[in-house]
């Protein structure tokens, strides 16, 4: 059987590895974040402030970024490159385009609940307790 990183020796290993699901989760997550992001550009100059163009360049910029780190996913540094993004698009969107920064915020919330439910799916692994994990 091959090993799934994570699994101390001597636990049983689930039979597929947990993590490729979450990857997974989070490269939609990123698409989904840059679907939004593009979109609350169209609608914000009615209802928000109006924006420079070097703003309008640096949000879409990261929207564009957020699309090609969702295929960076599977790479062991893939969580991180998101994670960066968002803090970039928290502060982009505070200095650029103030009322993007609900949209911005509230993918913050999404991204520490998707690495919570990662990091407890880690944890039950290491321990052995995941459903997969257990004797049939």
């Amino acid at each position: 059987m091959s090993e799934i990183p994570g699994v101390p020796e001597g636990v049983r290993p689930p039979p597929t590895d947990p993590m490729k699901g979450a990857r997974g989760v989070f490269a939609a997550t990123l698409i989904l974040e840059a679907i939004v992001v593009l979109l609350a550009l169209l609608v914000l100059p009615r209802f928000g402030s109006g924006s420079t163009g070097l703003g309008i360049g640096v949000i879409v910029g990261l929207a564009v970024a957020m699309i090609l780190a969702s295929g960076l996913q599977r790479r062991s540094w893939g969580l991180n490159a998101a994670l960066v993004l968002q803090v970039l698009l928290v502060i982009a969107a505070f200095v650029f385009l103030p009322s993007l920064a609900i949209v911005a915020l509230a993918f913050v919330i999404v991204w520490v609940i998707l690495v919570w439910m990662r990091r407890e799916v880690a944890r039950r692994m290491a321990a052995g307790t995941l459903p997969s994990q257990q004797e049939g």
